[in-house]
Order: structure tokens, then C-alpha cells, then sequence
């Protein structure tokens, strides 16, 4: 169990582990913890969408997708000009004293090989994060955010991907809380 219980602890050091490209758009920034997380909510959505997709693979091809980033941390695409992590070797570590360290490197290596139905859901559930979290900057004022969204939306594969992602680019970030048209805002919920 403590292996386990290590493990816990090195997924949690992804909680502290900044996504490093943000600097460079000046605006906001997410751990790699939160990236997963709304990666992985959109991975099984998007997996639900897409006719054939296992979608608890695609889920899992998520979650684990930034696992190595505990030992390597984000490199942005800046960073990856210079430097290369050998991400396969600290998913290898890392796997090592875990139960289901097999599985976790083959979801892995097929999310990074990009040939199966199911690495390419998981990878356009990662780029549709990255859009997600453009257009909410661009939303507040964020202009440098226009420029990323083209380079972001050319990594979409399947239809389903590229049909969210213009309605993304579509819509208001705040949309779905702040509904315009009903007099709540104006007379509000106290008595």
C-alpha cells in the first residue's frame, strides 16, 4: 500500500505543477491537475459523441495522458524547441511499483503513437481544453488569445472535435451562468 499511497502523493505534485505556456499569452494561468481534469471531462463526453469510441479507455487515455509531467514538468512549445523530456522513461518510473503500471504505459504509448480511434479522441479532448481555456481569455479581453485559437483548432481530428470547437469559438464563455435575456439580474433572487 505504500507504493500506492505514493503514487497518490506524485499525482498530487500535479497540483503544483504549472502549464507553463500561459506566460507567453500574459494572462492566467492552471496546474497540470486542472488541465487533466477538464481534459478528461471532455475526453469522455467526446468519446460518447464519436460512433465506435471505447469511452472508458478514451477516459483513462485522459487521465493518465500528463501523468509523466509529475517528474518532467510542462514544457511549452517554446521549451520544446531546446529541451526534450523523456517522458516515456518517467512514465516508466513511475509505473514501476504500481499494479496497474502496465496498463497506465500502454495508455500511454497509444496516446503518444496517435493511431488508434481512441488516442486521436483523447488528444482532441486535450487541444479542445487548450481552446476552451483561449476563449476564455479572449472573453475577457485577452486580443494575444485570438492568435493561438487558428494554430489550436488545425490539431482538431475527428468531426465531432472540430464541430465543438466551433461552437466554442461560437459562443460566450459566460454563457452558460449569465443568461442575458432573464430579469434575475435585475430583480434578483432575495425578497
Amino acid at each position: 500500500m505504500k507504493n500506492i499511497a505514493n503514487f497518490f502523493f506524485e499525482v498530487g505534485m500535479l497540483k503544483r505543477t504549472p502549464r507553463t505556456g500561459w506566460q507567453f499569452l500574459g494572462s492566467g494561468s492552471e496546474s497540470v491537475a486542472e488541465h487533466i481534469f477538464r481534459a478528461a471531462a471532455i475526453a469522455y463526453t467526446l468519446a460518447r459523441l464519436v460512433e465506435g469510441a471505447d469511452s472508458d479507455k478514451v477516459l483513462r487515455m485522459a487521465l493518465f495522458h500528463d501523468l509523466p509531467e509529475a517528474r518532467t514538468g510542462d514544457l511549452n512549445y517554446m521549451n520544446q524547441k531546446y529541451v526534450k523530456a523523456d517522458e516515456a522513461a518517467a512514465a516508466a518510473d513511475m509505473a514501476e511499483n504500481i499494479p496497474f503500471g502496465g496498463e497506465m504505459l500502454e495508455l500511454l504509448r497509444e496516446f503518444r503513437e496517435q493511431k488508434t480511434l481512441e488516442a486521436i479522441i483523447a488528444k482532441d479532448a486535450d487541444n479542445l481544453e487548450m481552446l476552451l481555456q483561449l476563449k476564455e481569455h479572449l472573453d475577457v479581453g485577452n486580443k494575444n488569445a485570438s492568435e493561438w485559437i487558428p494554430f489550436t483548432t488545425q490539431r482538431l481530428k475527428t468531426k465531432e472535435a472540430k464541430s465543438i470547437g466551433e461552437a466554442i469559438l461560437a459562443g460566450d464563455s459566460s454563457a452558460w451562468w449569465f443568461d442575458k435575456s432573464s430579469d434575475w439580474w435585475s430583480k434578483g433572487g432575495k425578497v
